[in-house]
């Protein structure tokens, strides 16, 4: 199921706009490319409405936020959204300071999104209009195990609910879920953690598969969650004794490459609740 969402990616090839962090504008390309789908980063207000319409789905990514940029963002979410294209919003550090928290809200409030991918800190900031990150990591105690799976699945499915949207919570167990049906994903590596945006370049190729498979926008976003963590384990085990966190970048981007439909099916673990 989940390997026809990657072979749709790979037959519509759609164009992504990109208005995202600039720390890691250049691997968001990358991803979106290696996993068969092209970019357009530009966040400039005077065109991102065009660039946007000649796009199969926006990707806004709070990451690098600045108020200049917050306009940009809404003209481009409006347009996206009266052309029927998927929008996807990373709240990044949203909790984490007064400007992050009211433009993530502003921006709930003006656009409609198809999914929201973050952290738990950031989900529980969304859901609650208020609350504390540290940097862009989920506080120690807020972070999904075993234990706490059921009380993380209630609270995605709360702002899933209540903002009729998919929500992707991710973490050592990824929660995916349109308030009604929850995928719970257990692929990835800890490797993962020491690459900086490795979140960012997920929420591209989410918005991705989530353009290439608008009739399955939950089981989308899941394909999307459990390819980057089946390539994070891929990545890990092709890592020798010379190698570090610059090469584990290089290889999770190549493994998203050559990441085939059949693999995913195989190699991705999952319940459904």
């Amino acid at each position: 199921m989940l390997g026809e969402m990657l072979k749709n990616v790979r037959n519509v090839h759609p164009l992504i706009h990109n208005i995202t962090n600039y720390v890691t504008v250049n691997d968001c390309a990358n991803i979106l490319l290696a996993c068969g789908a092209s970019p357009i980063m530009t966040d400039d207000e005077g065109e991102v409405e065009d660039v946007t319409s000649i796009c199969g789905g926006l990707n806004i990514n709070l990451g690098t936020l600045h108020q200049g940029t917050v306009p940009a963002m809404i003209k481009a979410g409006r347009k996206a959204n009266e052309l029927g294209h998927p929008v996807l919003l990373d709240p990044v550090g949203a909790g984490s300071s007064r400007l992050r928290t009211q433009t993530a809200q502003r921006l709930l409030e003006e656009i409609h999104f198809s999914a929201i991918r973050g952290n738990v800190s950031e989900i529980r900031t969304l859901v609650r209009g208020a609350g504390a990150s540290h940097g862009v990591d989920a506080d120690a105690i807020d972070r999904v195990t075993e234990e706490t799976l059921n009380e993380a699945v209630r609270l995605a499915e709360t702002l899933a609910g209540n903002r009729k949207t998919v929500v992707a919570m991710t973490g050592v167990i990824d929660i995916v879920t349109d308030g009604k049906k929850t995928f719970c994903i257990r692929n990835g590596h800890p490797m993962m953690s020491a690459i900086t945006g490795g979140g960012c370049q997920l929420s591209a190729m989410m918005t991705a598969y989530l353009s290439a498979n608008s009739d399955d926008q939950l089981e989308a976003a899941a394909a999307a969650v459990a390819a980057m963590g089946l390539c994070g384990e891929k990545a890990y085990r092709r890592m020798s004794e010379l190698d570090g966190n610059a090469s584990y970048r290089n290889y999770l981007i190549d493994a998203v490459f050559r990441l085939t439909p059949e693999e995913l099916d195989a190699g991705a673990r999952y319940e459904l609740r």
